[in-house]
């Protein structure tokens, strides 16, 4: 319209009449264009801002300063990444690069969600996220002057895709990382660390007597337990792995970078004793145990699928060795699950046909070394398998619910059998927390002693602090009916829990029994142990209480408890547990004195073997059998003409091997010194810290089926010539 109306006019005046309404016009659009980004940013449906090529902010806009709750004055001049950042919680996959790369890059910038900077945030201020935009501007001579763009606030659509992707990858009840998360990133980082030839560790963790507290107090209870165990993990473990919860009473931790043994053997024993601390819930206290499995990539496995299993099996293993373990996997455990399936079916038949017995360890009295009492130890002769552990078959009664019968005809038969030794001795019986939490279970005691004759000061009952973690009202009463029959209470395994001081002053108990591991570490000067067995020694002659010590095996353990006033030792420095026949001949012949008899010192960490082994000398490999194992040596046969001081390398398996040295030989038996000790496989046996990579060994020769499962690049140079063996091989005696 305005042209059609410059096209009237002609001439000169014409002329002037056109630039001036072309000036009216444009200064009409300037002015509409500010209103109009005026009303734009006034009504917040964005904010502008652009900064100088240094990337200081030289504008922008007045809504987004009060967004900020500061005054522009304060903002400009200031570096935009000063203000901003990316989130490193975004669950967008497009925010991988940060936003000072796109900077730097003099980039553009689409749709970029970014973080303000914590630092920045006042006490009154609130979290906020911004949605951003810019290009970057260059001069007619391609000078970059800096960025012009566009933001607005995304606060609240952005913290609800937060808790929507969290709520897809966490766990709601204790907020760890989900299995659906814990999976990914495992396959993620296994893939990554396969190609940099990188190990990674994970331990599977599955909470013992978990169940119990769901039965006696409630899953409101069991959900509140949940989540102060993922709270004491995260204290434990801390930021340098992932923590999941796979569901029910399972964890998983994921350990980038770790295949150090001893350094995962102590936290999973940390972790062990964290969890194991009684729980406050709803003015009672809730004692669990959690077992361990633990995995290496690649030595364990290359593939999610393949190290999860092993873990797996891992685990498997340490709850059937007795539980509150842990356990590192090894190629042995892949039949146990086979072989604990057919367990579980033979225990049955067991107790029909009587293949379940009772053998009594005696309790000795140190000042003359006489016999006072007996334990009550259940053993299980498999017409097969030969002895079965009870660590192995008691868990397996607990899950059948076979317990409580296989607890009743324990104390039946102990009492029955007690009746015909001197009335001086006692008989100790073991008692299971779920017997305990039976409320018929001092009709049980009752009939036992009512069925036998025996007198009820003759029987004793041994109890762990797992049974205060039913209804406190109930044990109460268990308790003074137990006390009302007469018969007395020890409480065993004493030190090992967290709260014991509380139960001694609850619960009226006639006896202490000092756990073994305070023993077996009693000599060392690096211990504690000496000092807590005075202690607890010292505890309860002032409650008026009997203490026997337990696991006394070498003459220097004996004589450090007795040193600190042990009047009770129950250990193989006196006996072993023996049989019924046993012990009724040597009380029947008067013999209630034993001598103690064992090793002078105390060797916690040699270990009897019998196994095969490797020994490498230069380029050859002498097959030899492993006699004796302990932390810095071991002792083998196989090898004739050995000069001392010769080095070589143990293979004990699976990528384990030991340099040493030759420091004893007689005939083709050497002995030899580790270059670094071995450290537990928590399971009572010995272990390297490291071992060599499955790469590594298929580089060097090692045959691809004996190798973990996986895709391996197979380099084996079977031209290589070797040398002759220097030493004679010869087979070892006893094969």
């Amino acid at each position: 319209m305005a042209r059609n109306f410059l096209h009237a006019f002609s001439g000169d005046s014409a002329k002037s009449a056109e630039h001036e309404a072309v000036s009216v016009i444009r200064s009409n659009d300037y002015a509409r264009r500010v209103e109009i980004l005026d009303d734009f940013e006034q009504a917040g449906i964005s904010w502008l801002w652009a900064t100088d090529a240094d990337g200081h902010l030289v504008y922008l806009s007045e809504k987004a300063a009060e967004n900020l709750n500061k005054p522009i004055s304060d903002l400009l001049a200031v570096p935009l990444t000063s203000l901003f950042e990316n989130d490193p919680d975004n669950p967008d996959e497009n925010s991988d690069r940060p936003f000072k790369y796109h900077l730097s890059k003099r980039s553009k910038i689409t749709d970029l969600v970014v973080r303000r900077v914590p630092q920045t945030l006042g006490r009154e201020d609130r979290p906020t996220w911004w949605l951003i935009s810019g290009h970057p501007k260059f001069n007619d001579s391609g000078e970059f002057q800096g960025y012009r763009g566009n933001a607005k606030d995304v606060t609240v659509e952005y913290q609800r895709k937060l808790e929507d992707s969290r709520a897809a990858e966490f766990d709601s009840l204790t907020g760890l990382a989900n299995r659906h998360r814990m999976d990914s990133r495992l396959t993620a980082m296994l893939a990554a660390f396969k190609a940099a030839n990188r190990s990674c560790a994970i331990m599977m963790l599955d909470l013992d007597r978990f169940k119990q507290v769901n039965d006696t107090m409630g899953h409101a209870a069991g959900d509140e337990l949940l989540k102060q165990v993922a709270k004491r993990m995260v204290g434990v473990i801390g930021e340098n792995a992932e923590i999941g919860r796979l569901g029910g009473d399972e964890f998983q931790v994921i350990l980038p970078d770790v295949d150090d043994r001893g350094k995962l053997g102590e936290l999973a024993e940390k972790i062990v004793k964290t969890v194991s601390q009684p729980y406050p819930i709803d003015d009672k206290r809730a004692t669990i145990g959690t077992s361990i499995g633990i995995a290496i990539a690649p030595y364990d496995g290359v593939e999610k699928d393949a190290l999860v299993r092993s873990s797996d099996l891992a685990l498997y293993a340490a709850k059937n060795s007795g539980r509150g373990q842990y356990r590192f996997y090894s190629a042995s455990l892949k039949n146990e699950e086979d072989e604990r399936r057919l367990l579980v079916e033979d225990l049955r038949d067991a107790l029909a046909n009587d293949q379940v017995e009772l053998h009594y360890q005696p309790v000795v009295r140190t000042d003359d070394h006489m016999i006072v009492g007996f334990e009550a130890l259940m053993r299980w002769v498999h017409p097969e398998r030969g002895g079965v552990s009870p660590d192995v078959f008691i868990p397996i009664a607990e899950e059948l619910n076979l317990i409580n019968q296989l607890g009743e005809w324990a104390l039946r038969r102990a009492c029955q059998d007690a009746l015909n030794w001197p009335k001086s001795v006692r008989v100790a019986v073991n008692v299971s927390v779920v017997q305990f939490s039976n409320s018929g279970f001092p009709d049980i005691v009752m009939n036992a002693l009512a069925s036998s004759g025996l007198e009820p000061e003759r029987l004793e009952l041994e109890l762990t602090e797992s049974v205060f973690m039913g209804d406190s009202e109930t044990i109460d009463n268990t308790f003074r009916i137990l006390k009302e029959l007469g018969v007395r209470l020890a409480l065993d395994d004493f030190g090992t829990g967290y709260s014991s001081l509380s139960y001694l002053r609850s619960a009226p108990f006639d006896k202490i029994k000092v756990d073994k591991s305070f023993v077996d570490s009693c000599t060392q000067k690096d211990k504690n142990s000496a000092k807590i067995i005075a202690a607890i020694v010292s505890l309860s002659d002032a409650l008026g209480m009997e203490t026997t010590v337990e696991g006394v095996e070498a003459f220097d353990q004996f004589k450090l408890v007795c040193s600190k006033g042990a009047r009770y030792i129950q250990g193989w420095i006196y006996s072993k547990a023996l049989r019924l026949e046993e012990v009724d001949e040597k009380l029947g012949s008067g013999e209630f004195r034993i001598e103690p008899d064992g090793p002078e010192r105390y060797r916690p960490d040699r270990r009897t073997v019998f196994r095969r082994i490797g020994a490498i000398h230069e380029d050859h490999r002498y097959e030899v059998v492993m006699r004796d194992l302990s932390k810095s040596g071991a002792r083998f046969e196989g090898m004739l003409g050995v000069p001392l001081g010769t080095q070589l390398v143990l293979d004990l398996g699976g990528g384990q091997l030991v340099v040493c040295t030759v420091t004893r030989a007689k005939e083709a038996m050497l002995g030899v010194q580790f270059e670094t000790p071995l450290v537990s496989d928590g399971a009572g046996g010995l272990c390297t810290r490291h071992r060599v990579s499955p790469y590594d060994l298929c580089v060097a020769g090692m045959p691809v089926s004996a190798l973990p499962p996986g895709n391996y690049p197979v380099h084996q140079d079977a031209s290589r010539p070797s040398s002759k063996p220097k030493f004679m091989q010869v087979a070892a005696s006893g094969m």
